[in-house]
């Protein structure tokens, strides 16, 4: 079926075909789904001190309470008590001392009685995950209460995404170009969601590379997952395109190398939003991305921009995250080796400096 549910700490609202579908009666709906992810995106926080992302509690039709929080030192815990037994699952992502955002993916199947507690930095490409047994699985009704907001339901003010599907949600690298955006190719531009494997397309160097693989993911239009419209002749885009909030961008020039000490850069589309140049796109509830692997992590020509490639890092020494991830149907020593970036990557607040260097 896939997404029930996504929303925010604003509200909420059902996908189609999923919580807003048909329904028959209390005691159905109250059966937990057989398998299923919750996904929140939150930014932690830098004190020392526990920080609930999700809670609630209900009586009705059964007692059942959640509660999802970080906990000093940068760990995060779960807990779910539903008819009286009690689950918990916990893991330990190492705090840095920055306010990052981080996403939490919790996925169950009872039929294997195992669960998965997953928690990434996206920013920096660091996951850390538990495997658990006997997993609590939740309830449309238990998802409808927290989309309804209910009297009992804490959403903090930092969650910038909670969702709910029923499919186990991969982890790990994600695609984030929409299929519409052209992607140059020795035959000209051809729409990124129809390039294939075997196919050859143009980089940053004004070389070709063959495409090892691609990836395709529709997700909730929300948090680092929300579309952004970057806008021509922007960027010396030859036409708009729109990609997900974390897509990085090249950008390149002589501000660039005076105050980065770099020819070119990579940025986060997210950072260069300012109402002209860039603008997100809030009309959506789902979208569908796509990215293309290449042997080398490159920059690649789309619509007369550069945008990267898709990194996976050194995912092939890493048997977990590869088992979780959307390239788990490839041998891992098929799996190319992305030891570094095609160019440095702006934090945060670098990119902000260098948005306003450009718009002065």
């Amino acid at each position: 079926m896939g997404w029930l549910v996504h929303g925010d700490h604003t509200g909420a609202q059902n996908c189609e075909f999923g919580l807003a579908g048909t329904r028959t009666n209390a005691s159905q709906d109250d059966v937990p789904l057989p398998r299923g992810s919750l996904v929140i995106e939150a930014r932690s926080s830098v004190h020392d001190r526990p920080q609930t992302f999700l809670g609630m509690a209900r009586v009705h039709p059964r007692r059942m309470s959640l509660a999802l929080q970080s906990v000093p030192g940068g760990g995060v815990s779960l807990v779910i008590e539903k008819t009286g037994k009690v689950f918990h699952a916990a893991v330990n992502l190492l705090a840095d001392g920055r306010a990052d955002i981080i996403r939490i993916t919790y996925s169950w199947d009872l039929k294997s009685g195992l669960g998965r507690l997953a928690v990434e930095k996206p920013d920096k490409a660091r996951t850390v995950q538990s495997v658990v047994e006997n997993p609590a699985a939740l309830s449309r009704a238990d998802l409808r209460e927290l989309a309804l907001k209910g009297a009992q339901v804490i959403v903090g003010q930092e969650v910038q995404l909670f969702a709910a599907s029923t499919h186990i949600e991969p982890i790990g690298p994600m695609p984030a170009l929409t299929t519409t955006v052209p992607i140059l190719t020795p035959n000209g531009y051809v729409s990124a969601g129809k390039i294939r494997r075997g196919d050859v397309v143009t980089t940053l160097e004004g070389g070709n590379m063959p495409v090892l693989d691609v990836v395709k993911r529709t997700v909730p239009a929300r948090g680092l997952f929300e579309p952004v419209r970057l806008r021509a002749p922007y960027f010396e885009l030859k036409r708009d395109i729109v990609v997900a909030g974390n897509q990085r961008l090249v950008i390149g020039g002589s501000r660039v190398e005076y105050l980065f000490g770099a020819e070119h850069v990579l940025v986060q589309a997210r950072h260069l939003v300012n109402g002209s140049a860039a603008v997100r796109e809030r009309e959506h509830w789902l979208v569908t991305y796509v990215h293309i692997l290449l042997p080398d992590h490159e920059a690649v020509v789309a619509a007369g921009t550069f945008v990267e490639s898709l990194n996976i890092g050194r995912m092939r020494r890493k048997p977990d995250l590869h088992s979780a991830s959307l390239l788990a149907r490839h041998p891992r020593r098929d799996l190319p080796e992305h030891s570094r970036t095609i160019c440095p990557v702006l934090a945060p607040f670098e990119a902000i400096i260098l948005a306003e260097q450009r718009a002065a």
